[in-house]
């Protein structure tokens, strides 16, 4: 960044927190410790327990050949923030540079257990080579205990123990980014706008008040890829990818769903960056007036407890929610804070479709095979009645093959009549949506149902 039109906006404003850490990271990042150090102290004074800017004042007494003062530091800090992983990193770094082998081995696990995103193998393997031993430390309510952890677990201590208690499907960091997602182009600018940019920009977002996270809700026909998208979304930010269905949560024991829902959340947190993504979120966010029973409302006010980050900070933890009925949502999931921004996610348009189809293509016996022609016939087709139409032609070809004693390709032909006996799925639930769009669309959520219809400019 420009230091000196950083600095002019720091003299306008001079007790911006964010923009006086913003001031610091930079002269620290031109190597001017001492006033690095002077900025870091000013937000000490405004702000006596800020993290960053005490971890910071620790790092330039490192950097300035003081290591045992920085480590004094980093003690006070740990013990005032404790779950705060960069600190016990820092404290390993310098512990390895002092020789002391085993306690940086102790204060990188608990910095691991507290954020998998701090992990860094080259650190690790020089802890090993020095001697830091094999023993895992894992931070608990006790405080840092040494914990023995399965090596296959993507989380360590009491999180692994958490993590196989849950039964939970994640992946460490997602394996697919929007390239891999074939055409809604609109879809995915709408969706780097309201979260990847500031989940890539936080210091930016931050010196103008606005925090990184919080809730995305995906809507749109059923079979339109809004879980693909959403695992793209954790790609394009190198985020963990956390996938909830309703098993994770549900349990027939009273308050056991609330518990679950909260260490799934509290896993979530120490895992940032990370998308934590709840399919058919209408099933556990449903309208409390459409309940008899206390126990879904209890689930509903534990869900809105932790979006809020009421106990714990959502920062850095973006919430994804997919559904195809946003109307039958609790309206208290709508106010800022929680789920307050809605993206449509339509069916592909006919670039997609021409993708898509390339896709299914792929390792099949095709002749006279043009995508384009598919994608031309098949408006309003959703991706899931696009697999349809190539396993229903697909048959056609085997029921032929069968008949012959030989292999026979799928057509162009066969493609085409297949498209033909396939119906829409979206028809449905756009007869559903324009209801809603039109008569309880107070609040404007549904407005770009309306312009896909054309029903609105």
């Amino acid at each position: 960044m420009d230091l000196d039109a950083l600095k002019a906006a720091l003299a306008a404003s001079p007790d911006n927190i964010p923009l006086l850490m913003l001031v610091a990271k930079a002269h620290e990042d031109h190597f001017e410790l001492a006033d690095a150090l002077a900025l870091f102290e000013r937000v000490v004074k405004l702000q006596s327990d800020h993290a960053d800017a005490l971890l910071g004042i620790a790092r330039l007494l490192d950097l300035s050949g003081e290591s045992s003062q920085a480590m004094v530091r980093l003690e006070s800090l740990c013990a005032l923030k404790p779950k705060f992983a960069p600190a016990w990193l820092l404290r390993a770094r310098i512990a390895l540079d002092e020789k002391d082998a085993v306690a940086a081995r102790g204060f990188y696990d608990v910095a691991v257990d507290l954020d998998r995103s701090v992990a860094d193998d080259e650190l690790l393997a020089a802890i090993l080579k020095a001697g830091g031993g094999q023993k895992r430390t894992a931070m608990t309510s006790a405080g840092p205990v040494e914990i023995d952890d399965d090596d296959d677990s993507p989380f360590t201590g009491m999180d692994a123990v958490t993590a196989r208690e849950l039964d939970l499907e994640f992946r460490v960091r997602a394996d697919i980014k929007f390239g891999d997602v074939g055409g809604m182009e609109k879809v995915k600018e709408d969706i780097r706008m309201k979260i990847i940019h500031p989940l890539k920009n936080p210091e930016l977002f931050a010196a103008y008040g606005k925090k990184p996270g919080g809730g995305v809700l995906l809507y749109g026909p059923p079979g339109c890829g809004k879980t693909l998208l959403a695992r793209a979304t954790a790609g394009e930010i190198n985020a963990s990818f956390f996938s909830i269905g309703l098993h994770h949560v549900l349990d027939m024991y009273i308050g056991e769903s609330e518990q679950k829902l909260h260490k799934i959340f509290e896993l979530a947190r120490k895992a940032a960056p990370a998308v934590l993504f709840f399919d058919e979120i209408d099933a556990l966010a449903a309208d409390r007036r459409d309940m008899r029973q206390s126990a879904g409302r209890g689930i509903i006010n534990q869900f809105l407890e932790e979006l809020d980050g009421s106990r714990s900070s959502n920062d850095g933890v973006l919430i994804l929610g997919a559904t195809n009925a946003p109307w039958h949502v609790d309206g208290a999931f709508m106010r800022p804070g929680r789920f307050d921004r809605l993206v449509f996610v339509p069916p592909p348009d006919e670039v997609a479709r021409r993708e898509i189809a390339g896709i299914h293509g792929r390792g099949k016996p095709l002749v006279d095979f043009d995508p384009s022609a598919i994608a031309k016939k098949t408006e309003g087709f959703s991706g899931a009645d696009l697999r349809a139409v190539f396993d229903l032609a697909t048959e056609a070809a085997l029921t032929e093959a069968m008949r012959k004693g030989a292999v026979v390709p799928v057509s162009g032909k066969m493609l085409m009549n297949a498209s033909k006996e396939v119906k829409p799925s979206t028809r449905k639930w756009f007869e559903s949506a324009k209801n809603y769009a039109l008569y309880a669309n107070q609040s404007g959520f549904y407005d770009d149902v309306l312009i896909y219809l054309g029903l609105k400019k």
